[in-house]
């Protein structure tokens, strides 16, 4: 029978360092049972001693240790054993932990809680990896958080986890998400962290440019080229030379600039409007979208080929709503930002807090963010409580009157209240691209939601009082997650 700690010359030896005793002994029993050896310890000391010693196929440790961060133990490691696949677990779950891990030499690196079948997954598959593979280099060096992606929730994890894998490539990237998701920021952290990080950031909002220059716009034009052309203009492509040029809102590109991007994904060279010679181009492409483009694909709207030569890598960002656990890590950061502004310091109570966790946040984390600005700027209180919150964040109830009393307020003039306070509450006063699709989305859910009270849940009764189809209202329940409750009676 093999001796625990000791390679046999058949069985791998798994090192595990954590200083919680409880996690070694679950690891420990997980990973023998699959048929390893394994040896574990609670300090970072002891973990170096046996790599430098020779022991070991692969490691399992943990970042925060009494006597080491782990993760300044992993560049030891890598240039004594190039070869040894590493392991990075850690309960300090933010963006730059996995950016470290992975520009440090880790295989992987795993949030906790994790998930313990996935842990020994991702240890049977390293132990299959070729040795080159895990012997190339990371050419990235260290980073610091400049990138404020906040959030230690699973959705936000996998996010990490998923750009960390990312920062060594040149893939192309699409990002996914409602507007006010941060999409930007992702693609900012893609090059911050990147290979391309001492290259130039370009972005491009395709909403924000008439549709007759985006060509200009994106691949410069000659002199003369067009009415008011008056000089050569550099492009975008050209701007963003061995950087990352950021396509925002891609689906709001007309097809005639589709296929010349197409060309330029192909082929690596375009040419200015206007002009003759091919220019070759070296630039890394993310784009972004709050519109679903399978579906602008099927309406003709958008290229096929196109979609899927930018869609090498999807990444969806989660709305808050679905990541509420993010909100007070998001509120005290914004609270933070508004300090260092020059703005009086707020806390908010723990009821207000709730309601904050509860609400459906459809501007998500930018309407989040103006919330707290409002409430850092233009209330006295040091403690906001849920009757300030509940000032700013819901709208009075529309009234409907017979007769008599006070003017009934008509839904009209309650969204034109709406809006008007929407507005004003983005500091460049115009709220982000997609408004249309987004209000009506607003009034949309209630209705359907009522219709649906209203016929105890009878999806047919409903459909019929809409005027829709069965399955257009079906399709619509589905998309806007709305519970359907039948009554019984």
């Amino acid at each position: 029978m093999p001796v625990p700690g000791v390679t046999d010359g058949n069985t791998p030896t798994i090192l595990i360092a954590d200083d919680d005793r409880a996690i070694r002994e679950v690891l420990d029993r997980a990973i023998g049972r699959l048929g390893y050896h394994v040896r574990t310890t609670g300090n970072a000391a002891t973990l170096w001693r046996w790599v430098s010693g020779g022991e070991g196929d692969l490691v399992i440790t943990d970042v925060m240790m009494p006597d080491e961060n782990g993760l300044d133990l992993l560049p030891r490691i890598k240039r004594l054993r190039p070869e040894l696949p590493i392991i990075v677990m850690s309960a300090h779950n933010t963006l730059m932990t996995a950016v470290k891990a992975a520009e440090r030499g880790a295989y992987e690196y795993l949030p906790k809680p994790f998930d313990l079948k996935e842990l020994t997954t991702v240890v049977q598959r390293a132990l299959t990896l070729p040795r080159s593979a895990v012997e190339q280099e990371n050419p990235l060096g260290d980073g610091d958080d400049k990138v404020p992606l906040i959030g230690r929730s699973p959705a936000m994890q996998e996010i990490y986890r998923v750009l960390a894998r990312l920062m060594s490539t040149d893939l192309t990237v699409m990002i996914t998400g409602e507007s006010g998701t941060g999409k930007e920021l992702v693609a900012h952290a893609l090059h911050h962290y990147g290979k391309r990080r001492n290259g130039p950031f370009v972005a491009i909002n395709m909403a924000a440019i008439p549709r007759e220059l985006i060509e200009s716009e994106l691949f410069g034009h000659e002199k003369g080229a067009f009415t008011g052309a008056a000089a050569r203009s550099v492009g975008r492509f050209q701007q963003a030379e061995g950087g990352t040029l950021f396509l925002d809102e891609i689906g709001d590109m007309p097809l005639e600039a589709q296929t010349r991007l197409l060309r330029v994904l192909q082929q690596g060279e375009y040419t200015t409007v206007g002009g003759r010679s091919p220019i070759k181009t070296d630039v890394r492409i993310v784009s972004a979208t709050h519109r679903d483009l399978r579906q602008l694909v099927h309406q003709g709207l958008f290229r096929e080929d196109l979609f899927y030569r930018l869609n090498v890598v999807p990444l969806r960002l989660p709305p808050l709503r679905e990541r509420s656990e993010d909100i007070p890590d998001l509120t005290r950061h914004f609270l933070n930002q508004s300090i260092a502004q020059g703005l009086p310091a707020k806390l908010i109570d723990g009821e207000a807090m709730e309601f904050l966790k509860r609400y459906r946040w459809p501007g998500n984390v930018r309407e989040l963010e103006n919330l707290v600005r409002r409430l850092a700027a233009l209330y006295a209180e040091e403690i906001i409580g849920l009757d300030v919150v509940k000032t700013e964040l819901v709208e009075p109830e529309i009234q409907f009157r017979t007769g008599g009393g006070d003017e009934p307020v008509s839904l009209s003039v309650a969204v034109e209240r709406h809006l008007a306070r929407y507005f004003a509450a983005h500091d460049d006063g115009l709220p982000p691209a997609g408004l249309y699709d987004r209000i009506l989305r607003e009034v949309e859910r209630p209705l359907i939601e009522i219709s649906l009270s209203s016929t105890r849940g009878n999806q047919i009764r409903a459909a019929e009082l809409l005027g829709l189809n069965r399955n257009t209202l079906r399709k619509k329940i589905r998309d806007l997650d709305i519970q359907v409750l039948r009554s019984i009676k």
